[in-house]
């Protein structure tokens, strides 16, 4: 079915059905300041972004079928890799009694564990936007989803493969070279971005055990690079895309004040197999000092056995942070972190902090810095300049 027959189709469905409809979103202003001068001269030092989210959701069939439409636009004040018009979701749910069906563009998230989210592979990151990994790009998919006594059973088709995003030329925290996306990237798969990826993934609850495995068959998220040569000559980094296959499990314990947390993975690809992890834990005294607030202590290892080899800045470091929660009408919070390398040293240091203005704005800070980074570090060695503040500001409607 044509997409335009498919969406008159769903239409007319809409409009005999007794409906629900809601618009909402954001508009959001970001500022960053780098106190120090890029290593490139051609990169820009404080930088200025907005970006519009709107979010409409439709749902009619005695909430047994939900339209949601999230479109992403961004314009960067330097970066024009980072200037962005993205569909976050376009997606039609139809729920049954013991199964779920979704089709469209969405985002899913796998992950329990604060420092990083080694199980979550099905959306691609969106590094122009934020280089922790959190920000993801929309996902075409057909997601199953069979509920029962064994739990919750998702099986995934992912038609079509999104590139990752990266900071441009002119962009911030970046390394020596760049990623040019505007050349072609190079895939192992003879159908490129049209392979077609598998994934499932099986979750369920037992007491105090949350419990989560997956297994994933496609092009990997994460590229690795080659050397290649811009129009102007100069020397550049292109992405190169594997086929992999990934299991994963995560598993998180609620007992009583104590979270514990672990992610794992074995990846194997032509080149390589190899196996990561992460584990912690997370304790909450509620209420401290007998005011509202709670404060958390994450404590969390990472570990990859490519040692150096890794192609990831964490493979042998340990994440200490603190958490408020505030507990205010104002919903204030805060996440502060430190992450070492157990063999150098290397520390990255990071504030992560809101509060809500009134009914429609909310106010973010969020900042880091590096320090003594070793040059062995290589990911982290090459932004080792690119400390930063950042504010940004919210308004939803």
């Amino acid at each position: 079915m044509k997409l335009k027959h498919y969406l008159l189709f769903l239409l007319m469905a809409i409009s005999a059905q007794p409906v629900w409809a809601e618009w909402s979103g954001s508009v959001t202003y970001e500022y960053r300041h780098f106190p120090n001068e890029p290593l490139n001269p051609v990169q820009h030092n404080d930088n200025s972004s907005i970006a519009l989210q709107p979010e409409y959701h439709h749902q009619w069939d005695n909430g047994r079928q939900l339209f949601s439409f999230i479109p992403y636009i961004r314009e960067d004040e330097h970066d024009d890799a980072r200037s962005q018009t993205d569909i976050r979701e376009l997606s039609w749910l139809k729920a049954g009694d013991i199964w779920e069906l979704r089709l469209g563009i969405r985002k899913v998230f796998w992950g329990v564990t604060e420092s990083q989210h080694l199980v979550d592979v099905i959306n691609q990151s969106d590094l122009a936007a934020n280089t922790d990994g959190e920000d993801k790009l929309g996902q075409p998919m057909l997601n199953l989803a069979l509920i029962g006594d064994y739990g919750t059973l998702d099986l995934f088709v992912l038609p079509y493969f999104r590139e990752r995003t990266f900071p441009g030329e002119k962009g911030r925290l970046r390394g020596e070279y760049y990623v040019d996306t505007e050349q072609d990237a190079i895939y192992q798969s003879e159908d490129k971005e049209k392979h077609i990826d598998y994934a499932a993934r099986w979750a369920k609850s037992v007491g105090v055990w949350d419990i989560g495995l997956s297994h994933f068959y496609g092009t990997s998220r994460a590229p690795r690079f080659d050397i290649g040569f811009n129009n102007k000559g100069q020397p550049v980094l292109v992405p190169v895309y594997d086929l992999i296959h990934q299991t994963g499990l995560d598993v998180q314990a609620t007992i009583d004040s104590w979270l514990l947390k672990l992610e794992y993975i074995h990846r194997s690809s032509d080149l390589e197999s190899y196996n990561a992890s992460t584990t912690g834990l997370e304790y909450t005294w509620y209420g401290i000092f007998t005011s509202p607030t709670d404060l958390g202590l994450v404590l969390e290892y990472l570990h990859d056995d490519r040692d150096d080899k890794a192609t990831t800045p964490f493979e042998n470091d340990v994440l200490l942070g603190l958490r408020f929660a505030f507990n205010d009408t104002q919903s204030t919070d805060a996440l502060l972190g430190i992450i070492t390398d157990a063999d150098k040293d290397t520390t990255i240091y990071s504030i992560e902090a809101s509060r809500r203005l009134g009914d429609a704005w909310k106010l973010s800070l969020e900042a880091r810095y590096y320090e003594k980074v070793d040059a062995t570090d290589q990911l982290i060695y090459s932004i080792r300049d690119d400390d930063y503040i950042q504010m940004e500001l919210a308004y939803y409607f």
